[in-house]
């Protein structure tokens, strides 16, 4: 029996095999693959490969700059593993992260990982300041922050704002992550990770 050969040209080829299956969705309801990233600084440090689950179980904790092959989805959970009654806990992180996103899609309508995209950008500051000391003097001093950086404040001001925004709430958390990401996404100058962001290049604009 003759057997039908793929043809390995990039032209006329038959199409491959893994050409037709689907990739996985995010909680196994939300496309990866639709989500773009405006801001060109960010791009590069924020991981939107298809995944179902976003668990790497530590796979990357001791590789130099291994946070870039972690899912931008994880690294929020993460984040809300940073904060209060949070810390350490992932179960609970990933529950919180995953209801969030349910009620920032019925409520919205959009990809809510492209809403988190767009609370980040939004809310990564550009500048900052440091210390710099001359003979016992200490001055503040305006310094560029680098992308890696910008995303880390980003998601971490954003949990801290969720967390904060809880108290003293009838809201859940997740309630009270999906409004604050939804505020970020819209530049709204009322949510912590924004108003944060603000507050740094303003300072960092008085030091230059």
């Amino acid at each position: 029996m003759n057997k039908e050969k793929e043809s390995t040209d990039s032209d006329g080829g038959q199409e491959s095999i893994f050409d037709k299956l689907e990739m996985p969705l995010l909680f196994d309801k939300y496309d990866l693959s639709e989500v773009v990233v405006n801001d060109p600084g960010l791009r590069r440090y924020i991981n939107l490969q298809p995944i179902l689950v976003p668990h790497s179980g530590g796979s990357y904790a001791n590789k130099r700059f291994g946070k870039e092959e972690v899912s931008i989805i994880e690294r929020l959970i993460c984040s809300m593993m940073r904060t209060e009654r949070y810390t350490g806990k992932k179960t609970m992180a990933y529950k919180t992260v995953k209801d969030a996103f349910d009620i920032i899609h019925k409520k919205t309508n959009e990809n809510p990982v492209q809403v988190l995209i767009r609370a980040i950008e939004n809310s990564a500051p550009k500048e900052e300041t440091t210390q710099i000391t001359y003979g016992g003097i200490s001055v503040p001093k305006a310094v560029d922050v680098s992308p890696w950086r910008r995303l880390s404040l980003a998601l971490g001001n954003n949990a801290k704002g969720a967390v904060k925004s809880s108290y003293k709430s009838k809201k859940g958390i997740a309630a009270c992550l999906a409004e604050e990401l939804i505020k970020a996404a819209n530049g709204d100058r009322n949510a912590f990770a924004v108003n944060r962001k603000d507050e740094m290049e303003r300072m960092a604009q008085s030091a230059r």
